[in-house]
């Protein structure tokens, strides 16, 4: 089960991070254009919130299934933080992805709440780019990549 939650969080990402560029970009084009804020623009953002929460759920599967939580709970949680491939499969990377979705999210429940299309689509640019960054700071891209 491991390796199929593996391969579709490896593949999904890819998804996410294209879906998050683009909503991203849109938002951007959308400021500087000054266009009213309309259902396509809508619809981006909305699929990039729902791709990325997608994504966490595969990866809170992948963590409470993976062999790296096994060896933490056997050797402890003070020697698991002293391992640098450990601390960032059980520690770092799930807890700054998740800081990530949570300011996506954010970005798509203020752009609800705000008034004027110039803040919606300022709310989406500003959160979704910060989470975009969080999660591209937070790829294993050796082991992503090679």
């Amino acid at each position: 089960m491991y390796a199929t939650i593996k391969e579709m969080h490896s593949f999904w990402a890819y998804a996410v991070l294209g879906l998050l560029v683009i909503a991203i970009l849109n938002s951007v084009v959308g400021l500087v254009r000054k266009k009213p804020f309309t259902a396509n623009d809508r619809k981006i953002a909305l699929f990039a919130l729902i791709f990325s929460h997608i994504q966490l759920l595969f990866g809170l599967i992948m963590l409470f299934t993976s062999p790296y939580l096994e060896t933490a709970k056997q050797i402890g949680m003070g020697a698991a933080m002293k391992d640098s491939t450990l601390r960032l499969y059980i520690v770092e990377h799930p807890f700054v992805n998740i800081i990530a979705i949570v300011l996506i999210t954010m970005g798509w429940s203020k752009h609800k709440k705000a008034e004027d299309d110039t803040a919606k689509f300022k709310k989406i640019a500003v959160l979704y780019a910060i989470g975009l960054v969080l999660l591209l700071s937070m790829i294993p891209w050796s082991t992503w990549l090679g």
